[in-house]
């Protein structure tokens, strides 16, 4: 009887061990890689490689914020 319960208990735990790493496994951003922290937007759009940086912060375009995208096991990380 003992031997069941032991049995049943290990079944249990590879369960939620495997539940864990699935859900941790597609953590993580999806996209291309981000930009030196020296980069311009100047170079993003093709300007010639001793082209002065733009001076304003009116000559750059509005940075694009990407929606949050939510998943049940965020709690996790959050």
């Amino acid at each position: 009887m003992n031997s069941l319960s032991d049995l049943r208990l290990v079944r249990i735990a590879v369960i939620g061990a495997l539940v864990v790493a699935l859900g941790l496994a597609g953590c993580g951003r999806k996209g291309g890689l981000d930009p030196p922290p020296g980069a311009t937007a100047a170079a993003d759009q093709g300007a010639p490689p001793g082209a002065a940086p733009p001076t304003s912060a009116d000559a750059l375009p509005p940075p694009v914020q990407p929606l949050p995208r939510r998943t049940p096991i965020d709690w996790l990380i959050d």
